[in-house]
């Protein structure tokens, strides 16, 4: 059990850490250093608890059993319909982005077929091809498969930071906010770096139900892109000050751009290399952690309609129709992502708060139960709330708007 809870605990990680990270620094720009870092802190401890909820609630199923059959034992088959629906859309809007972005990262590996066109789309093909076959073999080759490439990530990582901290400057990380209104306003953007609620069933039937190990993994998956994220922070706020970054959105609002600041400030040509490393290995982890709980929803989906399929059926309804959507209806796509925030505010926040209230009025005596009572739930509800509310008052003009 051990090693499956260490397998857990990355798949956690990995499919936190994306390679949306490396551009994190370029929402918080204007922020500055210290009220990123509480802004983080503040958001890792509302979704490591929203997620210890779902831990608390599945005390009450078998361990096999997916989110939608989890949220009908509580709220019938409106509970099952609702929390299925925007779950599956979620999960296909993310990995067709994941793939899109791994047929232009790969793409540029490959010899040109007939155009870039089609290169890039047939790179988008043996990427999920490759991939996919980790997850339609089984959680413990993923597990496997995302160690390496996760340690692979974090040697890329290590190498960046290990570049830029000693250019760190103490006056500007002490920088102050060019408008604390920008706190709010980043708030669903930094919200979502702390997603992999989705891979919760999958990985409580891994562990077998075992409700210790699943904390455990939880919890230590979750600080590991939290620390990232702070030493990340730190690494960017304390090379650039708030002007250096204030010029660079001016100039190339893009990672890329971030990248040719560092560039500049450490003298070394191994940034741009590892960036590109850490990048492919970001997008192939959180690849793996977001099919994997899509594959394992539509399987649920698919017994309670009773129409079990094989692990080859369910590959081909997990990757089909992502891959197919990104090479020809990608602003389909960009469109879902778009409100992704929300969608993911209602499974991670508001759906675990609705089936735990449930779970302790039937089984008050529960073995495990998430501290803070019923006060926690109310205020983790309404700060979930709050959340999905700030795009539209960004929209607007009430809040400013932040790159992201």
């Amino acid at each position: 059990m051990q090693n499956k809870t260490l397998g857990s605990t990355l798949i956690v990680a990995g499919t936190t850490i994306g390679a949306g990270m490396l551009a994190m620094p370029l929402t918080s720009a204007g922020i500055g250093f210290g009220f990123t870092t509480l802004l983080l802190v503040s958001l890792w401890l509302l979704l490591a608890f929203s997620a210890l909820l779902f831990v608390e609630a599945y005390q009450t199923v078998d361990s096999d059993v997916g989110l939608g059959t989890l949220a009908e034992k509580y709220y019938g088959t409106l509970g099952r319909v609702v929390s299925t629906a925007v779950l599956v859309i979620f999960l296909y809007a993310i990995l067709a982005a994941y793939v899109s972005g791994a047929s232009s990262i790969f793409g540029g590996v490959l010899p040109t077929i007939v155009d870039k066109d089609t290169t890039i789309k047939v790179a988008g093909v043996i990427f999920t091809l490759f991939f996919g076959s980790f997850i339609v073999t089984g959680t413990t080759s993923v597990d496997v498969a995302n160690r390496i490439i996760f340690f692979t990530k974090m040697l890329a990582f290590i190498v960046v930071l290990g570049l830029l901290l000693p250019k760190v400057s103490i006056e500007n990380l002490l920088e102050m906010p060019i408008d604390k209104a920008l706190l709010i306003s980043a708030l669903p953007i930094f919200f979502t770096s702390f997603g992999f609620h989705g891979s919760i069933p999958s990985l409580n039937k891994y562990l077998e139900g075992n409700v210790k190990a699943l904390r455990i993994s939880i919890l230590v998956g979750t600080a590991i892109p939290l620390v990232a994220y702070l030493l990340w922070q730190l690494a960017t706020h304390g090379v650039l000050s708030q002007t250096q970054f204030l010029a660079l959105l001016d100039k190339d609002p893009t990672l890329n751009g971030l990248a040719e600041a560092a560039h500049e400030v450490t003298g070394s040509a191994w940034i741009g290399i590892t960036v590109r490393v850490f990048s492919a290995a970001a997008l192939i982890t959180s690849f793996l952690g977001v099919a994997l709980g899509l594959f394992e929803t539509l399987e649920d989906l698919l017994k309670r309609v009773n129409l079990p399929a094989g692990r080859k059926t369910l590959g081909l309804l997990t990757f089909i129709p992502p891959m197919l959507f990104a090479f020809f209806f990608p602003q389909g796509f960009i469109m879902a992502l778009g409100y992704a925030g929300q969608m993911f505010a209602f499974y991670a926040i508001v759906l675990p708060i609705a089936i735990v209230w449930r779970v302790r009025k039937q089984f008050p005596t529960l073995a495990y139960r998430v501290k803070g009572g019923s006060l926690s739930l109310l205020l983790a509800l309404v700060i979930g709330i709050f959340i999905v509310i700030v795009p539209f008052l960004i929209q607007e003009g009430l809040l400013p708007k932040v790159v992201g």
